[in-house]
Formats: structure tokens, sequence, C-alpha cells
């Protein structure tokens, strides 16, 4: 089966500051991977250069085995590649159900999108989809709640319930846990964790305990390079990641 994700040497300079070197990664289909290191990594930069929001200065980028080095970025959307941001990105003005129907129609529906507040209701066949994406992401009861009045979990959740929404092959997350209380953590790892193995995922995370519970292979970053690769255990005990990451603590 195809890989989901594939950089060959990958790099991005901004002038004369490389904030991503030679980067390798090898992501086979249905793989949960954490991306982690410390702040100035390069962790965003190369997440921009995997959706097509920052052209790469060198290097190759496949997704299911088609390159999209070039390719912008709704025809990668087309390939099932779906991301969220640091900061959340959605429409405020809109409920819960509108922004999810919205995410229903990806990229193929056309002057739907401008009127969402006629048609919505009558898609019958959309709407059903955007209630069974509410419920799996836990909104069901929030479906007509204005997205501005949603708590930060409760608006994290539905960032993931939009990445869901429309035939989604391979999912990034930035910092999905980001700002979230404990009990709110534990739903968004819960949520990740339940995703269906047709899916695979790519997270940015500071919270260890998040990405280490998520990620089944952790990729290491410092300085724009990758510096280590395992599993958890590994990642965990390895002196290197120690020494750069978290001063000599790293607790699975």
């Amino acid at each position: 089966m195809a890989n989901a994700l594939v950089l060959k040497k990958v790099s991005k300079r901004f002038g004369g500051l490389t904030a991503v070197r030679d980067v390798n990664i090898d992501i086979p289909h249905g793989e949960r991977r954490a991306l982690i290191g410390p702040n100035g990594a390069g962790k965003t930069t190369l997440f921009n250069l995997i959706a097509g929001d920052l052209p790469v200065s060198t290097g190759r980028i496949f997704v299911f085995d088609q390159e999209v080095t070039n390719m912008p970025p709704h025809q990668r959307v087309k390939l099932g590649l779906r991301r969220t941001y640091q900061t959340s990105a959605l429409f405020n003005k809109l409920t819960v159900s509108q922004n999810l129907y919205l995410g229903v129609l990806g990229p193929g529906g056309g002057k739907k999108h401008f009127d969402i507040f006629n048609i919505a209701e009558s898609d019958i066949s959309r709407m059903d989809l955007v209630y069974e994406v509410a419920d799996s992401v836990g909104l069901s009861e929030q479906l007509s709640v204005k997205t501005s009045d949603l708590g930060h979990g409760q608006r994290r959740q539905l960032e993931v319930g939009l990445a869901l929404a429309w035939n989604p092959r391979l999912i990034m997350l930035d910092e999905p846990a980001a700002g979230l209380s404990a009990e709110e953590r534990g739903v968004v790892v819960s949520l990740i964790n339940k995703l269906e193995r047709s899916v695979s995922v790519l997270l940015i995370e500071h919270d260890m305990e998040v990405a280490l519970s998520i990620g089944e292979r952790v990729t290491v970053l410092h300085e724009g390079s990758i510096i280590a690769e395992g599993t958890p255990s590994e990642i965990s005990s390895n002196s290197l990641v120690q020494q750069v990451y978290l001063g000599g603590h790293l607790h699975v």
C-alpha cells in the first residue's frame, strides 16, 4: 500500500536562514506519527511545506505516491490531505453546523459555499454527514451554537471535525492540545486515537504526554534537522533528545 507521506531531502531557506534542512520522512498508510522538537526547530515550517502553504527550496514531497512538491494547496486537499493550525481557523460568525457543512462541501462545493444559510438544512445527504461528524468529535449538542461561543477545547474538536468532514486520508494536526485543560486534552487525545486506520496522522505537539500517547513513531527535529526517530520508548530514553529538548527529562 502507498505511503501516506514521503519527504526526500526537503529544505527551506529564508534568505541566509535555513529553517528546514534535508529532511527525509516516510509515513506508512495508517500510521500515527508525532513530530516534536524545541521552539524554533522548524516543525510548523515543515507542516507548511507539506501542506503547500510555503514552497520548498530543495527536495521533493509525495502524498500517497503522488508528487506534490509544486502542487497548490487545494490540489493537495483533493488527494486527502488535511491540516489544522496552531491558532484556530474557524468561521466564528457561523454555527458549528454551518462550519461542518462547509467542510462536508469540500473544495468542489462551488456557489453552495456562499449560500449555506438557504441550502444547508435542505441538503439532506450532506447534513446527515454533518451530524455524523459532529457525533464523532463530541459536538452533537453544540450544532446550533455560534462558533465564537465555543470553549477552547470545543474549538479544537471542531477543527478536527472540519479535517474529517471531506474524505480525509492524511491529517496533520498542529498542536491540537495547546492551551487545553487536562480534561480537554483527554477528550482530544481520545478523539484522535479513535480515528479509523484509513486515516494517517501527523501531529506536532509540545505536550509530551499527548505526543507520546498518540504517536506510534516519533520524529525529533532540532535546528531544522532530524536528530532522532523511533518508538515513544526509544525516544524517551534517547540521551541526545533529552539533552536538546527537555534538559534530560522525558517521560512516556
